[in-house]
């Protein structure tokens, strides 16, 4: 399922970029994201991004 950009990058505040998936999942996890946007960032490819459209089209591939 595609996920809202606008909800994904609000759980991904203050993270820095380039960033791991690890980092990004861990911080969406801190800033109290649902289980679904955490699974969708668990399930993307690759391991390193190097910015919010980076993950993005992870997500939605």
């Amino acid at each position: 399922m595609e996920q809202n950009p606008i909800d994904v990058q609000r759980h991904l505040g203050g993270i820095s970029y380039p960033a791991s998936k690890d980092d990004v999942v861990s911080t969406a996890r801190a800033n109290g994201a649902p289980d679904e946007i955490v699974r969708a960032l668990e399930g993307m490819a690759g391991e390193d991004y190097s910015g919010p459209d980076q993950v993005m089209a992870a997500l939605n591939r």
